[in-house]
């Protein structure tokens, strides 16, 4: 039987989750979706779908879709759904999760890579994250929480950017994307988001592409800032235009722990110290990874090799041949908490050959 893809769901309170869910639950798209709900909260999709004092944990909806609420633990309800699938009981073809709040999705994520069983069974897709960009910047100073989620993120969505100025929003993206450059950012008004960017993203794909935005990769990590430097001689020193000083303020005022950095080399890794350095860092700083991932020039191989992990958690591949006359690079990205950057650099730079 192919594999069942599941998506993440997870974000800030009150930045949409409940919309989405109610928009997958009940709209005619023509997929048969199973959703599961992480824990009863007030905002919830109970109140209008939902019959919370039903000992049934799984409901059909009209639309084919099912909704059903974690009992146990998130292993046993996948397992479940999984059989019911398999004897015909249940006709579904993906599954969302939605976590709550504050929830880290890392240990979610880890149940579909050490988990035989839930392997045999289950893909996971991706991790969609829902930003409120009225109440962002409060959330993302105040709780750890609310950046770790932006960190884990293969997808950003921003909900409510009608409701702040536009400088708001570039200011909230360009936080967002120093603390995730990987994931794509998308301002939604909510409900309208098609399924299509939703679902089947690929985000824990060990594929040779690394998407990770150009610009971003300029050497001083702000791809965006060259157009002000025209209006410097005009206003001489004490300049106050609104786009100079935005163009130098705000990236630096918030100084997030949650932070990425890309490493890049020309010279081969050599794999033997390159997995006893990415062992060593796991060990040791594991919790406060998010996300990490990378394309490598290993020594040996005339092929591309890939990695990525979650926390203690890795993986790697053998991807495509380097094509003939294709620069042969490492380009690797990790986003985590407050990583210590310039051990991870020099660590990186011995395992080189």
């Amino acid at each position: 039987m192919a594999l069942i893809p599941a998506t993440i769901l997870t974000g800030f309170l009150g930045a949409g989750k409940t919309t989405l869910l109610k928009r997958v639950l009940q709209e005619a798209h023509g997929q048969k979706i199973a959703v599961i709900e992480n824990e009863f909260g007030e905002e919830n999709i109970d109140n209008d779908i939902l019959v919370s004092d039903t000992q049934e944990q799984i409901i059909q909806m009209s639309n084919g879709c099912i909704c059903c609420t974690i009992r146990e633990d998130l292993r046993t309800t996948l397992q479940d759904l999984a059989a019911r699938k398999r004897k015909g009981e249940l006709d579904f073809e993906r599954v969302v999760i939605e976590t709550t709040g504050l929830a880290d999705p890392g240990p979610v994520a880890q149940t579909f890579f050490m988990d035989d069983e839930i392997a045999e069974s289950f893909l996971l897709d991706s991790i969609l994250t829902l930003v409120d960009a009225k109440h962002a910047a409060q959330q993302l100073n105040d709780r750890q929480e609310a950046r770790r989620q932006v960190g884990f993120a293969d997808q950003i969505f921003i909900s409510k950017t009608d409701l702040v100025s536009a400088e708001e929003v570039d200011a909230l993206q360009h936080r967002l994307k120093h603390m995730n450059p990987r994931a794509p950012q998308k301002a939604v008004h909510f409900g309208e988001v098609a399924i299509k960017e939703v679902f089947d993203l690929r985000g824990f794909n060990l594929n040779a592409k690394l998407e990770i935005d150009p610009d971003f990769l300029q050497d001083d990590g702000h791809g965006h800032d060259h157009d002000h430097h025209d209006h410097d001689h005009a206003h001489g020193e004490h300049c106050s235009h609104p786009s100079h000083q935005h163009g130098h303020g705000h990236h630096h005022h918030h100084d997030d722990d949650v932070k990425s950095f890309v490493f890049r080399s020309e010279r081969a890794f050599d794999p033997h110290k390159l997995e006893d350095f990415l062992g060593a860092i796991i060990n040791v700083y594991g919790p406060r990874m998010l996300r990490y991932k990378g394309v490598l020039h290993m020594k040996g191989t005339d092929r591309k090799v890939i990695f990525q992990g979650v926390h203690q958690l890795m993986g790697s591949d053998l991807g495509p041949e380097w094509a003939e006359g294709e620069q042969r690079l490492s380009k690797m990205v990790f986003i985590g908490i407050d990583l210590p950057k310039d051990i991870l650099v020099q660590g990186l730079e011995q395992s080189l050959v």
